[in-house]
């Protein structure tokens, strides 16, 4: 069900201070904290003595205590030491590959000998002075794929979002999609139209007139295991679109961390990356709220979505030609899904010949 061997959000740094923190990420229960010099660490949130959480005790001398008996555990999972009682040999608690940096704490729930930091995303925008990020955290009761699902085929604007984002316009730019290795994109132009109100208002905020006809974009890149980053933005007509003079558009990177919880449940982390007026703080905080209520009026429909299929298992869900990028992301999951599968003992010893296919 979960890419296990690759790296998800857990949480913001701000999030993990001087307590322990849980989180459950694909059917794991985690417990976060801060150890000797503020490193992070991740184990297992269960205590080996009586399964108790770990993340109910507190951090002391860089180590986890339990809040139940007072065991103590290091950041690598093994039991140091407990009042009066002898715990050599307990069994360690699993510990986690974690890394900190974006601004985010990352994860690798599957092998920590196999995690590497280069496949950690680039983010373009992170850290940059000609760059300005603000976003937020929804906990939602859905499949994560369905999330997914929503974000690589945009046609639900016009009909979720008919007051911020959505026109009619968007029906009529029919997406074409494209697959390079496990990164899938879906592209979206529409030309010579007059901007929502969300456009509206970002093209206001870079000075820019709001009420003259412009070419409009929408670029949804997947990468596995589950992000989704969407390049969108309004420029003047005729002035190149995507590619028109800096001076004459509005264009972000909308940011989608998607962090699977459990089978019908997601932890999702949105935002929004800008590229104009990076130091303007109020802006950025306009462009956040306008992006939070967007993204609000999603919940209802996925959350809803999600019981309808669990009631109606019997029911196969169509696909039409708007859902390509979703289509495709899908079998991306798929296949890094059966790469991690272990391979039965029967199979692991059994040689085949090569097979040309002509």
């Amino acid at each position: 069900m979960f890419i296990k061997n690759a790296w998800y959000v857990a949480c913001r740094s701000e999030e993990v201070q001087d307590k322990p923190f849980a989180r459950t990420i694909c059917d794991e229960k985690i417990v976060f904290y801060r150890g000797k010099e503020n490193q992070i660490s991740a184990v297992q949130d269960f205590c080996p003595h009586r399964g108790a959480p770990l993340s109910l005790g507190y951090v002391e001398d860089g180590n986890l205590v339990c809040g139940y008996h007072g065991l103590v555990m290091d950041c690598e999972g093994k039991v140091v030491s407990m009042p009066a009682q002898r715990v050599n040999g307990f069994p360690c608690n699993k510990a986690f590959a974690v890394v900190e940096r974006f601004g985010f704490i990352w994860i690798w729930p599957g092998d920590k000998a196999l995690a590497d930091e280069e496949k950690l995303p680039q983010l373009e925008w992170a850290d940059h002075p000609e760059w300005s990020y603000g976003g937020g955290l929804f906990h939602i009761q859905c499949d994560y794929r369905l999330m997914i699902d929503n974000l690589m085929d945009l046609t639900h604007e016009t009909y979720v979002h008919s007051n911020s984002i959505g026109q009619k316009e968007i029906d009529d730019a029919p997406p074409v999609t494209r697959v390079n290795g496990d990164h899938v994109i879906t592209e979206r132009y529409m030309h010579n139209i007059i901007a929502p109100p969300f456009w509206q208002m970002a093209l206001r905020g870079n000075n820019l007139a709001d009420d003259v006809p412009v070419d409009r974009w929408q670029r949804c890149h997947f990468y596995a295991p589950s992000n989704v980053h969407i390049e969108v933005g309004v420029a003047h007509a005729g002035l190149g679109g995507y590619n028109a003079p800096k001076d004459k558009k509005v264009s972000s990177i909308v940011v989608d961390f998607i962090t699977p919880e459990t089978e019908t449940s997601h932890w999702y982390f949105w935002g929004m990356a800008r590229n104009f007026r990076p130091d303007d703080a109020e802006l950025t905080e306009t462009i956040r709220n306008g992006q939070g209520k967007i993204f609000t009026e999603d919940l209802e429909m996925l959350e809803q979505q999600q019981q309808n299929i669990l009631q109606n298992p019997h029911r196969q869900l169509l696909m039409l030609n708007i859902d390509s990028g979703g289509v495709q992301s899908r079998k991306v999951i798929d296949r890094l899904l059966e790469q991690e599968r272990p391979m039965p003992p029967e199979m692991q010893s059994r040689k085949f010949p090569n097979i040309h296919v002509i």
